[in-house]
C-alpha cells in the first residue's frame, strides 16, 4: 500500500507534512505554504484539497496498525527530506508513540514522552496522574461491568459515565454521545447491561452543572527546549449531541485563569510537544480538568485563522527554519463545521436563517472554503459515488439470489 502522488509538483527544498488526519489539519498547513501528503479514510474531505499533494485511505486507525508503519515507513524512505508527521486522533497518536523509534528514521515530529501518551489516553491512568500531581479533576471511580452493579459509588449523582478508550462498541452504546450523563443509581443499575457488553472498565466521573458551552480549553505547543512557543484559549459554543457530544461550533478565547492553569499543568506534566487540556467551569466559576489530549486537533485551523498557526511554528521548529511571525490568537474568532452545527442550532433553537447568518461570518468553516472549494464536493461526490456502488452490488445480489 503506497501514498499515491498527486498532480502538483513537489518542491525538494521543502519537506511535505504527512498529515494523519482532517481538512482541520490540512489547512492551517495550507495556508502557511506547507504541501501535504494525507492519510485518510476514503472520501475524508482532506484528500481533495489543492494543498494535498499525496493521498493514502485507510478504512480506519488503530494503534497497532503495523501495514499503515510500514507504508509510512516507505513513504518517508522515497521523499528528498524527512517529511513532518501530523497526527490528530487517539488511535494515530498511539500508533506514532508505540512506533516513534522506527517513525523517526523516516519522519520528524514532536511528542510527549512514551509514558505520558499512555497515562493521559487511557482515562483510568489519566485520574490516578492528576490525583498524584493534584491537578484539578472532578472526582473519580474506575467501574468494572463484568460483575455486579455497585450499592454504592462514593459518588455525588448525576454523574457520566465514559470509556478509558473510545471503540467503535463504545458508540454503538452510547450513539454518538462521548460520555453517558446518569442521573441516579437506579439509572446506573438500568445501564449496566450495555456496559457490560463493552468487555471493559469504564469511568464514572461526577457531573459539574451546566452546558457543554461551559467547557474552555488550553491549547499549547512546548518545544524541545521545555519552553512555550504557542498557546491560546478557547471555548465551546454548541455540540452535537448537545450533551456529552462533539465540537460543532468553537470561539477563541482570552481567558487568564484557563491559560494559566494550564501551564501550571503543563509544568507539573514536564510536557513537551503539542496538547489540549480541557477545563469545565462550574457555577461558582472554578475550573475542573477534564481530559488532556496530547495531539494535534481541529482546534489548530481555528488558531491558525485568528492569526496563530501551531502547526506552522511546530514544522519551522522541526525542519530548522525561523519561525513565522505570529500574533496573539484573537478573541472571538469562530470556528464551525456546518452539516453537524445545523442540528445543534436546531436543538438550542436558534432559527435558521439567524443560524446561516452567524455561519457565513465565522473565519474558519470545516472543509468550506472559496479559495479551496473541492474537499467539500469531492467528498460529497466521492460518498453518492460509493452510495450509489452499494445499491448496485445489493441489486446485483438480490437478482442473484432470485435467479438461484
Amino acid at each position: 500500500m503506497m501514498l499515491r502522488a498527486g498532480s502538483a509538483r513537489r518542491r525538494a527544498h521543502m519537506p511535505l507534512a504527512c498529515v494523519l488526519g482532517s481538512m482541520d489539519m490540512v489547512r492551517p498547513l495550507g495556508l502557511a505554504g506547507i504541501r501535504c501528503a494525507v492519510v485518510a479514510r476514503p472520501g475524508a474531505p482532506s484528500l481533495y484539497s489543492r494543498f494535498t499533494e499525496a493521498t493514502l485511505c485507510r478504512d480506519g486507525f488503530s494503534a497497532g496498525d503495523e501495514e499503515l508503519v510500514e507504508a509510512l515507513l516507505r513513504f518517508g524512505a522515497g521523499e528528498p527530506q524527512r517529511p513532518v508527521l501530523f497526527y490528530e486522533e487517539d488511535a494515530q497518536l498511539l500508533l506514532v508513540s508505540r512506533h516513534r523509534e522506527r517513525l523517526a528514521k523516516a519522519f520528524r515530529f514532536v511528542i510527549a514522552e512514551r509514558e505520558l501518551v499512555e497515562d493521559l489516553v487511557d482515562k483510568s491512568r489519566f485520574c490516578a496522574l492528576a490525583q498524584r500531581l493534584g491537578l484539578p479533576v472532578p472526582a473519580t471511580r474506575t467501574l468494572d461491568p463484568s460483575g455486579p452493579a455497585p450499592a454504592d459509588l462514593g459518588l455525588r449523582f448525576p454523574i457520566i459515565v465514559k470509556p478509558l478508550m473510545r471503540t467503535q462498541a463504545w458508540d454503538v452504546i452510547a450513539k454518538s454521545h462521548k460520555a453517558l450523563e446518569v442521573a441516579t443509581l437506579a439509572a446506573l443499575h438500568e445501564l449496566w447491561p450495555r456496559l457490560a457488553a463493552l468487555g471493559s472498565d469504564v469511568l464514572a466521573q461526577e457531573w459539574i452543572p451546566g452546558p457543554e458551552s461551559r467547557i474552555e480549553s488550553y491549547h499549547v505547543y512546548v518545544d524541545a527546549a521545555g519552553a512555550i512557543a504557542a498557546e491560546f484559549t478557547g471555548r465551546k459554543i454548541r455540540t452535537y449531541p448537545e450533551a456529552c457530544g462533539h465540537s460543532t461550533a468553537l470561539e477563541i478565547s482570552d481567558a487568564a485563569d484557563v491559560r494559566a492553569q494550564g501551564r501550571a499543568a503543563v509544568e507539573k506534566l514536564k510536557l513537551t510537544g503539542v496538547a489540549k487540556f480541557d477545563f469545565k467551569r462550574g457555577p461558582d466559576g472554578r475550573l475542573h480538568l477534564l481530559e488532556i489530549n496530547p495531539r494535534f486537533n481541529l482546534w489548530h485551523h481555528l488558531g491558525a485563522v485568528a492569526g496563530l498557526n501551531m502547526p506552522a511554528i511546530v514544522f519551522a521548529d522541526l525542519v530548522g527554519r525561523p519561525r513565522p511571525m505570529m500574533a496573539p490568537a484573537r478573541a472571538g474568532a469562530r470556528w464551525s463545521c456546518a452539516w453537524k452545527d445545523l442540528p445543534a442550532a436546531r436543538n438550542a433553537g436558534v432559527p435558521v436563517g439567524r443560524w446561516l447568518a452567524w455561519t457565513l461570518r465565522c473565519e474558519a468553516k470545516s472543509a468550506m472554503a472559496w479559495d479551496d472549494p473541492m474537499p467539500l464536493l469531492g467528498s460529497v461526490l466521492s460518498r453518492l459515488l460509493a452510495k450509489r456502488d452499494r445499491v448496485d452490488t445489493a441489486a446485483r445480489l438480490q437478482l442473484s439470489k432470485q435467479a438461484g
